[in-house]
């Protein structure tokens, strides 16, 4: 039995493959095949796929041409939540099965907001830069921002994530509107929120925070008439995916004045040319690596669960997987 663990440079550079070879071996026996091949070329990615039974990856697209050469191939893992880049009506004519992660990162997620709210809401890159960079000891060089308590948070998908945000955010005294197509009044009153449509949280927020899963119907959702819809010119915050918002809109946004400030996890492209990046250098946009899961825990979590659901299913054992999110159990 093969395993290709494979991923763009800079994500496998960042990850102990090598525990999760012995964890492939451990639970496969000695025999198993486990290489690990860092993205460079796609053609060289199909000479280690062609044999491979199964396929550990984050990033990687499985697309129809690529999946139709992978012959033995029985199932992909995604160690991560998204799964948008991967064709799942080829993955099922193939029966192929595909897993993602369900559940191992919300808490960082969310701290990870909530630090974002804050440094961008309290100007904190204004200050770090004054001092650091210009070696200045003064507080009134920039306008007085405005006290957070009583400010409006707008949530934008109101899932696992999006409900430990409007706990924490609830503990800073924020009034919340949150949107969500599953969200009932039930929960809304669990989690101290008010449910409104889009249109009202693009109005009415200080903060909006994007915690929408990706797919095919919000793909490029935050865009030009949705940012011009911001009427209190609030922060915009992206912690979800990159693809749900469209960057250069974002950039004339933040350009208009329309957003007041960005705090971004994520930008449209998984590996972004960070030469050419216009939201690069502003003191009102805060941009982290697509960080925001990380922690010693929820990262040896996501090895575990992924590994785990590659082995399950490669031992005629899918229903056992945490999630088959192609329906192939």
């Amino acid at each position: 039995m093969k395993i290709v663990i494979t991923d763009y440079p800079d994500e496998i550079k960042g990850r102990d493959t090598e525990y999760e070879r012995r964890l492939f071996q451990r639970e496969l026996g000695e025999d198993a095949r486990v290489e690990v091949y860092a993205y460079r070329d796609q053609e060289e990615l199909i000479r280690h796929l062609e044999d491979a039974d199964g396929v550990l990856t984050a990033y990687i697209p499985f697309d129809r041409e690529l999946l139709s050469r992978c012959r033995r191939l029985k199932a992909i893992s995604i160690n991560a939540t998204g799964y948008n880049f991967i064709d799942l009506e080829e993955t099922i004519r193939r029966d192929v099965a595909v897993c993602a992660i369900g559940e191992y990162c919300t808490r960082e997620v969310a701290d990870h907001t909530m630090a974002m709210l804050l440094a961008l809401s309290r100007r904190l890159k204004d200050y770090q830069r004054d001092v650091e960079v210009r070696r200045e000891w003064r507080c009134y060089f920039i306008p007085p921002p405005d006290r957070l308590e009583g400010q409006t948070l707008g949530i934008i998908g109101l899932g696992k994530i999006g409900k430990a945000v409007a706990r924490r955010a609830a503990a800073f005294g924020l009034r919340i509107l949150a949107n969500d197509p599953l969200l009932t009044p039930e929960t809304a009153a669990e989690y101290g929120v008010t449910i409104a449509d889009v249109d009202t949280i693009l109005e009415q927020s200080d903060i909006i925070s994007n915690h929408m899963d990706a797919n095919e119907t919000n793909t490029g959702y935050f865009d030009r008439s949705k940012f011009s819809k911001m009427k209190k010119k609030p922060i915009f915050l992206n912690l979800s995916r990159g693809i749900c918002m469209v960057e250069k809109d974002l950039v004339e946004a933040l350009d208009r004045g329309d957003v007041s400030a960005a705090g971004l996890d994520v930008l449209e492209a998984e590996s972004p040319d960070l030469q050419n990046c216009p939201l690069l250098g502003r003191d009102n946009v805060l941009i982290t690596p697509h960080s925001a899961f990380y922690s010693k825990q929820a990262f040896r979590d996501l090895q575990d669960v992924s590994c785990m659901n590659l082995v399950r299913c490669l031992t005629g054992r899918r229903s056992e997987a945490f999630r088959v999110v192609n329906g192939l159990v």
